[in-house]
């Protein structure tokens, strides 16, 4: 098989294509890609695993090959955040972390997310020398010989005390207690369990955990945190008059917001919100970065409280520089990444969760009274995004189309064509379009936005027209 690293991370179906083979194949060629990058004795390697089939079994795979290359291994101890990975990478002065993890991805894939010694994703230049090592590997046996084996440890690490410890100095866990409110917490059966709602009752808080136990299988569905998941969470929001309800996906680095009312704060709404009430409250002046998917929302308010805009192609390694430069305040992404200054650059839905919390609790008004007040200054946009099956007949006109040069789509003048990632059309009015393969996923989707909800709707069918047609 050809093994490729995706916008974040590889993954496959488990017993397909994630097997043991090629994750000894994949942990050999990350050892090789570190050790020619530091070329230093007893380096350190972070290795953990979400609450996924066989996660703990690869992962200890993993380590063993780590070992036999001369790494000190600290292995982490139940399933983990990759958030938390990236602290212990940095905590711990390593020289990078691998997560065994398919995030949000259904419950029969695997994956590995692997991350550099910033405790940021990968950067294109690095996966793609990892995917040449691992094609020298392939061609060969994959294995290391016994003459060349290093002599490394491996250790049990708990890495979570030191993690929310240092969410502590990024979140005002005071104020949020001082508010005295009431949440409810659903990690889908993932990695969040004992971080997002240990931090909150830590502080004294009244937190209502669902699912809270390992469940391979995520109720068998995907466990990300999306409209279509958050059925049972609205209903215990409502039910008991509670503040929030937070969500977060398998591997921990996503988010799902649930407002008081019962209204799902969409991930295009609470990076702009999050903007605003950061810029307000820390008094921050540094611009602020949104994936070229996301919502020009964030342009608005870029605008109205004076911060550069920063545009990236899609996939949170392009943030997490932006991060690591101290350039932004935050960076996020319409696929529920967020991140924020001073903090990794990787993305993290417990800080996000955690910073929603923040904002309710500090400002005194639901989130969905701050969009209403957001909404007043700098006006509203509906975002959506659908996808389009990746079937043989669509992928061979597929790069045509993307490469086209059209004056308009369906009437719709363009004014500006963006190639950044995908193709991005940018209509007269304000409205846009974005067309962009998937990354992890078999499928192309396409994103849009307009002032208007209906007009969103024809966009977005106009956009799968464009494609099938």
């Amino acid at each position: 098989m050809s093994i490729r690293f995706g916008t974040s991370g590889w993954r496959a179906v488990i017993a397909d294509d994630f097997t043991f083979k090629n994750v000894e194949i994949v942990t050999e060629s990350i050892c090789r890609y570190l050790t020619e990058r530091d070329n230093e004795e007893g380096q350190t390697l972070i290795i953990g695993n979400d609450s996924r089939f066989m996660g703990e079994k690869f992962a200890a795979v993993a380590a063993g090959i780590a070992v036999k290359n001369g790494f000190r291994v600290l292995q982490c101890t139940g399933p983990t955040p990759t958030p938390t990975i990236s602290h212990a990478i940095r905590d711990q002065k390593a020289a990078g972390g691998m997560n065994f993890t398919a995030s949000h991805n259904p419950p029969e894939y695997q994956g590995i997310k692997f991350s550099n010694s910033d405790g940021g994703p990968a950067l294109p230049e690095a996966t793609k020398r990892i995917e040449e090592i691992i094609r020298e590997q392939s061609a060969v046996s994959g294995q290391r010989s016994d003459q060349d084996a290093g002599i490394g440890s491996i250790e049990s690490f708990d890495p979570r005390p030191a993690y929310l410890d240092d969410l502590k100095t990024k979140i005002r866990f005071k104020a949020i207690a001082a508010a005295k409110g009431r949440y409810a917490y659903d990690p889908l059966w993932g990695t969040g369990r004992g971080y997002l709602d240990k931090a909150l009752r830590d502080g004294g808080l009244e937190v209502e955990t669902l699912h809270d136990w390992r469940d391979v299988t995520f109720g068998g569905r995907s466990p990300e945190p999306g409209e279509s998941q958050m059925a049972e969470l609205r209903e215990t929001v409502i039910s008991k008059g509670l503040t929030l309800g937070l969500a977060t996906d398998g591997d921990g680095d996503r988010f799902g917001v649930i407002d008081s009312n019962g209204e799902m704060i969409t991930p295009n709404q609470l990076v702009a919100l999050l903007t605003d009430y950061l810029a307000e409250s820390r008094g921050w002046t540094q611009g602020v970065a949104r994936s070229v998917a996301t919502s020009h929302l964030v342009d608005r308010v870029a605008k109205d409280r004076g911060l550069k805009l920063y545009e990236t192609p899609v996939g949170f390694k392009f943030i997490g520089e932006l991060i690591n430069k101290d350039e932004i305040i935050l960076g996020g992404e319409e696929s529920a990444g967020l991140s924020i200054r001073g903090h990794y650059p990787e993305k993290d839905g417990i800080l996000a969760c955690l910073l929603a919390a923040e904002a309710v609790a500090i400002r005194g008004t639901s989130l969905t009274e701050q969009l209403s007040e957001l909404y007043s200054r700098v006006g509203k946009l509906e975002s959506g995004r659908i996808g389009v099956k990746l079937t043989d007949e669509v992928a061979a006109s597929l790069q045509q189309k993307l490469e086209r040069e059209p004056t308009e789509i369906a009437g719709r003048k363009i004014e500006t064509i963006n190639r950044m990632d995908g193709v991005k059309f940018l209509f007269a009015g304000g409205s846009w379009m974005l067309m962009r393969p998937s990354g992890t996923e078999p499928l192309v989707r396409i994103y849009a936005e307009s002032e208007d909800k209906t007009d969103l709707e024809v966009l977005l069918e106009q956009g799968r027209k464009y494609l099938l047609d």
